[in-house]
């Protein structure tokens, strides 16, 4: 069962970006930030056109309007399902310059492109419309069966008879009325109208759902009944969050409170400092043992040391609370980087089952207030935890940061004599393609100083035997690894 805490939900406004901050007992969980110039994609319902199809991937590529075309894989389409459960080929479904209805389910992701459904859902308040569906779902945070049975008995009596579609029923639905859940109900089939009838009037690629930016989706999908307060440092916006909830989500609007004080909403609650932690490769733990996160394109892998933690009476045991605490750090910090994908842990090595058993059962204890899909799948034998986690948009580091230009991702540089011997090697094969009269080292001051000390020796002798002169000229805005020859 999910551990549950009092939630606040901080939301910093500025024109060029939204920032939430999901708070439990006043530390920060979750961090979610939409830019104004980048707007995630997810929830967008787009007409499209067939780009390409690739059978032996059995996917699709679909022009949507976006600058990279959208990814659509067989077993997204809804209208590929067969009898038994069994996935018809793509090729016998679709066909290129086929026009085709798509909702965006993860947003383009590095150099990948816009993922893609024909499955469609709509959000509402309380329900999510599934329009080629004929079920009645129930959120499974909902645990109480007749609760469950309740809630679909009353949806099934409240959708008009003979209406198409499904639906599921949000945590949020719980202790609504007829009247609320009615009212859900017909905004949704509106909303699918309307969708419909824009897909018939435009020519793709166009879209035609936008999904509500992020300071509105707080109010749809955020709030629980572990809310106890929604605070808004924005007066402009705090008015449009209290007319929207107003209209949509009432329960929610008492919860709304505006921020006046002088001090920013977000250093006040340390919150500045988190994004900082959050995008440092080392992460300390309390104990004096630390964690180094390393995220690649494949996957993410986490490494947990002792660092100076010896405070416990034998080896083992030290390792094992460094373990369990790690276990709850690294749980915290999945949610506030947003990783996903395949991510590897390399817990200290430790020879105790019972304690590899508790490490694990602690782990997944930290990871049950998660709201994103994962799996762990345990101690392989090699003593790492494989797991995964649904990756639907780009990591924190990946929206506040970009590959460094020194070192083009590396995370390493060469080091100044390395760039001197590449210079010297470069000089010689220009000498022979090249009769200049003069030979100009540009390069950064630290490879500049090399040759004016340890390497002057070298580089006499290399315009001794070009028989040319070579000069030096330090250019202080060159990173290490930058370097020009000009000839004169």
């Amino acid at each position: 069962m999910r551990e549950t805490f009092p939630e606040d939900i901080l939301i910093n406004f500025t024109p060029q970006e939204t920032r939430v901050a999901v708070m439990y007992q006043g530390v920060v969980q979750e961090l979610h930030i939409e830019r104004a110039v980048s707007h995630g994609l997810v929830g967008n319902i787009y007409i499209g056109r067939i780009a390409r199809i690739l059978p032996g991937m059995q996917s699709a590529f679909v022009d949507v309007g976006l600058q990279r075309t959208a990814f659509l894989h067989a077993a997204d389409i809804w209208e590929s399902r067969g009898a038994g459960g069994t996935t018809r080929p793509i090729e016998h479904i679709l066909h290129e310059g086929q026009s085709i209805v798509a909702q965006v389910i993860k947003d383009p992701i590095g150099t990948k492109g816009a993922r893609l459904s024909t499955q469609i859902s709509v959000a509402g308040r309380l329900l999510v419309h599934l329009p080629q569906e004929r079920h009645i779902g129930i959120s499974q945070r909902i645990d109480d069966e007749s609760e469950r049975d309740a809630l679909r008995e009353r949806i099934a009596r409240l959708v008009p008879g003979g209406e198409p579609g499904g639906y599921i029923v949000r945590t949020m639905a719980e202790g609504a009325t007829d009247e609320e859940l009615a009212n859900d109900i017909e905004y949704l089939r509106r909303l699918w109208y309307d969708i419909q009838a824009e897909a018939k009037k435009l020519a793709p690629p166009a879209l035609l759902y936008h999904e509500l930016p992020l300071g509105l989706r707080v109010l749809r999908d955020f709030v629980n009944a572990n809310t106890m307060r929604i605070v808004i440092d924005s007066r402009e916006n705090f008015q449009k969050l209290s007319t929207f909830a107003k209209e949509y989500t009432p329960a929610v609007q008492p919860l709304l409170n505006h921020y006046v004080g002088e001090r920013p909403l977000f250093d006040l609650y340390g919150i500045e400092q988190e994004i900082e932690r959050a995008l440092a490769r080392r992460v300390d733990l309390k104990s004096g043992g630390y964690l180094i996160f390393d995220q690649t394109e494949a996957m993410t892998t986490i490494d947990v040391n002792t660092g100076g933690f010896v405070g416990v009476r034998s080896f083992g045991e030290t390792v094992f609370k460094t373990n369990l605490e790690a276990a709850h750090t690294i749980a915290r910090q999945l949610r506030l980087r947003n990783l996903g994908g395949i991510i590897i842990i390399d817990f200290i090595d430790m020879d105790s089952a019972e304690h590899k058993a508790a490490v694990l059962d602690e782990f997944n204890k930290a990871l049950a207030s998660d709201h994103t899909r994962l799996t762990v799948n345990g101690f392989t034998a090699l003593g790492l935890v494989e797991m995964t986690r649904k990756r639907t948009r780009e990591s924190l580091a990946h929206i506040l940061c970009e590959e460094c230009p020194t070192c083009n991702g590396r995370g390493e540089v060469k080091t100044a004599r390395t760039v001197c011997y590449e210079i010297l090697r470069e000089l010689l094969r220009e000498a022979r393609q090249f009769n200049a009269r003069e030979f100009r080292i540009l390069a950064g001051v630290a490879v500049t100083d090399i040759f004016l000390d340890e390497e002057s020796q070298g580089l006499a002798m290399l315009s001794d035997f070009i028989g040319k002169p070579i000069s030096l000229k330090a250019e202080p805005s060159y990173t290490q690894e930058q370097y020009d020859i000009v000839l004169l």
